[in-house]
């Protein structure tokens, strides 16, 4: 059953006046009778049906709450520096199918994409879309919030200590991910991953000064999309619900 989140809470009858209408109607042809699963903006999953189609807009009719938890037990934000277009998009879908709670895009001193305000934004906007998508698909119970860009330092400050900080680091360091992990005592993570060209050893000092571990995925050397997903999935694992 098609799954579709709302930015209203689920009540008895509601009323869809977004992109969902066109592509309900226009892209999958669903008929009124066809029955949808809804989430609603508190996390809340419902089953709907179409009760009226008109030219934009779309009436459901609540048939009743399902009881379902989607979402991993613990919470990673991912902050990832910028990279090329298309490497962030997929690192953002499959993040978000592996249970991350939040993606930063994250400017660094290496980082070779820079965008103005407007292509900023643009791209947030775009981001945003794969993200709602790969939950719709991976049928999750919300949709992780991606952006805005900002600069490491700016995430740095955003996060209590409570959070476990860790920063991938392809250079030399004496502490594994895996290690690190079985002395984490919180369910809160921040994982600090730089683009193609890695991160600049200033970065690396001010990370650990804020209080970041800065840790190493193992002997060889991964590529920024290999590294951030192996990460999240090591914590996921470890701490989350993959897996089972």
């Amino acid at each position: 059953m098609r799954r579709f989140f709302l930015k209203q809470p689920l009540k008895s009858e509601m009323v869809l006046q977004d992109e969902n209408v066109h592509y309900i109607s226009n892209v999958l042809r669903m008929r009124q009778g066809d029955p949808i699963l809804v989430v609603g903006i508190d996390g809340q999953t419902g089953q709907a049906v179409i009760s009226r189609i008109d030219r934009d807009s779309i009436v459901l009719s609540l048939r009743n709450i399902v009881a379902e938890m989607q979402e991993p037990p613990l919470q990673v934000v991912l902050a990832q520096g910028l990279t090329k277009h298309d490497k962030m998009e997929y690192i953002i879908q499959k993040a978000v199918e592996l249970g991350v709670h939040a993606v930063i895009p994250m400017l660094t001193e290496h980082c070779v994409v820079r965008y103005d305000e407007k292509k900023m934004a643009d791209r947030c906007c775009r981001w945003q879309k794969i993200a709602t998508e790969a939950a719709q698909q991976s049928r999750r119970s919300g949709v992780p919030a991606i952006g805005p860009i900002r600069s490491m330092s700016a995430v740095l400050t955003e996060f209590e200590r409570k959070t476990e900080i860790y920063m991938l680091y392809e250079g030399r360091t004496p502490q594994g991910i895996k290690s690190a992990l079985q002395t984490a005592g919180t369910r809160s993570f921040l994982l600090l991953v730089g683009p193609e060209g890695g991160f600049s050893s200033r970065e690396v000092s001010d990370a650990a000064n804020a209080g970041a571990r800065i840790v190493t995925m193992g002997p060889r050397i991964l590529r920024t999309e290999t590294a951030s997903l192996a990460a999240l999935s090591v914590i996921m694992y470890e701490y989350g619900d993959l897996g089972g």
